[in-house]
């Protein structure tokens, strides 16, 4: 079977992007299904700091390496950019109402919310499925984000089903019926 003949998509098919739609550019990068994190570190001046992202991801497993992503307009930019550690927490899917908590700008995301400290000072949330200490290594630019590479020094887990992010909505993840047992 020759190309010609293969049922093939055409770019004439395929909508070009349009950069003066960033909404446009949202939704269609919200169809991909990612879990839910809060990010924390501890500011220059002591304030903890906190925020919600499901731009993370998972980068090598030698070393043990993350990665994610900050806007370059976010209040919490250059606290994250000078700190030396920083701790991921995935979120379990009760745990939308603290996503929904810590996306929101506040004087003290922490008010209120159950966490400690580890030796490193950051604030460490109870009761997520994971934590991730992490040693800031590095930043690179990405448009109008910043890009954050961490190697993990220490983490703890739990089982759980995890909180989904789809869509612009909170979701749960099942397993897939015609998969199951």
């Amino acid at each position: 079977m020759n190309a010609m003949n293969m049922n093939t998509l055409s770019t004439q098919d395929l909508k070009p992007i349009d950069r003066e739609n960033p909404r446009e550019i949202r939704n269609l990068l919200g169809q991909f299904a990612t879990g839910v994190t809060v990010i924390t570190t501890r500011g220059q001046d002591g304030r903890k700091i906190g925020m919600t992202a499901n731009s993370f991801s998972s980068l090598s497993l030698d070393p043990p390496l993350i990665l994610w992503s900050l806007s370059k307009s976010a209040p919490s930019l250059a606290d994250f950019m000078q700190a030396e550690y920083f701790a991921i927490h995935m979120l379990a899917q009760e745990h939308h109402s603290l996503s929904g908590h810590f996306a929101r700008g506040s004087d003290d995301k922490f008010s209120g919310i159950a966490h400690r400290e580890c030796e490193r000072g950051l604030p460490l949330l109870e009761d997520v499925l994971a934590t991730l200490i992490c040693k800031n290594i590095n930043q690179y630019e990405g448009g109008d984000h910043l890009i954050f590479i961490g190697q993990i020094e220490h983490y703890q887990q739990r089982h759980g089903d995890p909180l989904v992010f789809h869509a612009g909505k909170y979701r749960i993840a099942a397993e897939h019926p015609e998969l199951s047992t």
